[in-house]
């Protein structure tokens, strides 16, 4: 009785013998098989197990390590990762070292290896740094060439409910189902950008190159040499090999050239060479080279002044005024601040980690009467500002928390007045004798305005500078005098 017992036992522990042998044999062909480079340390600090994977990254065979110390493997004296987890039971992470007689970089992760409540050794997975740095590279080429390909806005991410807003997206949506020339108009700070991007992606080029080129940002060299290439040996500093303009990298895609009413008249003749004939010329190149880019530009000038002035070709114009789009400034579109101020603030809660629920009634009230000369652009630098403003308990955009929009008030604008040249009254007195003292002060700055923008080639800022005031108080007089009836706005 006791013997049949004695068999059962026997039977029953060799039969568990035989599971644990298959798993053990299973678990060192998972191991084997895998492309990580392994290695395994029993609790009296040992290796018992390594697969090809660690040979080939390590030069280290089987007969190198099994049975040995884990510090075999160690190339620049660190410690050892094995002999550190078995010590203290924690797993270890990322570690960088150098293994095998080519001292390989390496990153080293540790964990304990624990059998019923008992640590048995510890287990290592080893990567290559080169490969992973290899990885990183192309994965972060991959992300730039994606950034480049695709555009970041459809027409989704453009908000308003104003007429003049709804129009100017339906004559884009309209655009985009073609490949003709778009000309977007329109202030600085309208979202023209914002708009090409929809185009763009809306586009059957969508999965193509969209590429944005503010014109304004390079001298005539540069911009000439960044939009149509060069050869090499073009001029001092060009790489040898040459290299491919914008155009040539937009190829079956978009390009988007901003501001574009800066460029020089050369450049405006090549421009309209790759429009009609669809081809261009490299930098010192001689060779015509085929082009298929749909091009959107912007302007925040007036191109047909531009053209009367002789600062534009007429015959580019045409080219680039197919579908002109029309995007109203802030203020022509005041129904959609609480909408814009709306999405703002759900922006910044994600940027700021912050619940900012909305805007009080007053709030509101002075962001709808202010003139916004810097459109939407401002808003998003006024809205930042408050929530910044705000204490963290504050769920309300208040008016306390607005910072200052300041109007020109009299005072102001009869100290800036001054600056930009009451003792110039005297030129004016002759046709002025029957008009009041304010209205001759009126006329006298209207027209040192005009000159200071005329001399400024329509540049607020450079205007600003020359007449001493903030551009923000040139745009309000701009607006009081309806001066971009006369000049280009610019």
């Amino acid at each position: 009785m006791i013997s049949r017992k004695n068999d059962q036992n026997n039977k029953k522990w060799l039969k568990e013998i035989a599971n644990q042998k298959e798993i053990l044999s299973t678990l060192k062909a998972i191991i084997r098989s895998t492309d990580d480079a392994i290695s395994v340390v029993d609790e009296n600090g040992l290796h018992t197990i390594i697969n090809p994977a660690y040979t080939r990254l390590t030069g280290l065979t089987e007969e190198d390590v099994i049975g040995k110390p884990p510090t075999i493997d160690i190339a620049d004296g660190n410690e050892s990762m094995h002999l550190k987890v078995q010590r203290t039971g924690i797993p270890v992470h990322g570690v960088r070292m150098r293994v095998g007689p080519n001292k390989k970089e390496v990153i080293v992760n540790v964990a304990p290896v624990i059998v019923d409540g008992i640590q048995k050794g510890s287990v290592a997975v080893i990567h290559d740094v080169s490969e992973i740095e290899s990885l990183t590279a192309e994965l972060n080429r991959v992300k730039e060439r994606v950034r480049h390909l695709e555009s970041k806005y459809t027409f989704e991410d453009i908000i308003g409910k104003s007429r003049a807003m709804i129009i100017a997206k339906e004559q884009a949506q309209k655009a985009s189902q073609t490949p003709a020339t778009v000309l977007l108009q329109g202030e600085s700070g309208t979202g023209k950008e914002l708009f090409a991007h929809a185009i763009h992606h809306a586009s059957n080029r969508r999965n193509k190159q969209f590429i944005r080129v503010n014109c304004s940002a390079l001298v005539d060299t540069l911009l000439e040499s960044e939009l149509f290439g060069y050869e090499g040996g073009s001029f001092t500093g060009a790489q040898k090999a040459g290299r491919k303009g914008l155009f040539e990298e937009a190829d079956k895609g978009t390009i988007f050239l901003d501001e574009i009413g800066v460029m020089s008249l050369n450049l405006q003749a090549k421009l309209l060479r790759v429009l009609q004939e669809k081809e261009i010329t490299r930098v010192g190149g001689r060779k015509a080279i085929n082009v298929d880019v749909r091009v959107i530009s912007a302007t925040n000038i007036n191109l047909k002044n531009a053209v009367r002035q002789g600062r534009f070709r007429e015959d580019l114009y045409y080219r680039l005024y197919v579908i002109p789009i029309y995007i109203p400034p802030l203020r022509e579109r005041k129904e959609d601040i609480p909408l814009l101020v709306n999405n703002l603030i759900r922006k910044y809660n994600q940027d700021f980690g912050r619940n900012v629920r909305g805007t009080l009634p007053g709030t509101l009230k002075i962001l709808e009467e202010y003139y916004w000369p810097g459109n939407v652009r401002e808003l998003e630098n006024v809205i930042e500002r408050s929530m910044i403003n705000m204490k963290l308990n504050e769920e309300m955009i208040a008016p306390k928390h607005i910072p200052p929009l300041v109007e020109i008030n009299e005072k102001e604008e009869k100290e800036e007045i001054k600056k930009v040249g009451l003792n110039h009254l005297h030129f004016f007195e002759s046709d002025k004798e029957k008009e009041n003292l304010k209205e001759v002060k009126h006329s006298v700055e209207k027209a040192i305005i005009l000159e200071a923008l005329k001399v400024s080639e329509g540049n607020h800022l450079k205007a600003a500078q020359k007449l001493g005031i903030s551009v923000r108080s040139l745009y309000y007089k701009i607006k009081k005098y309806d001066i971009h009836r006369y000049y280009d706005y610019k």
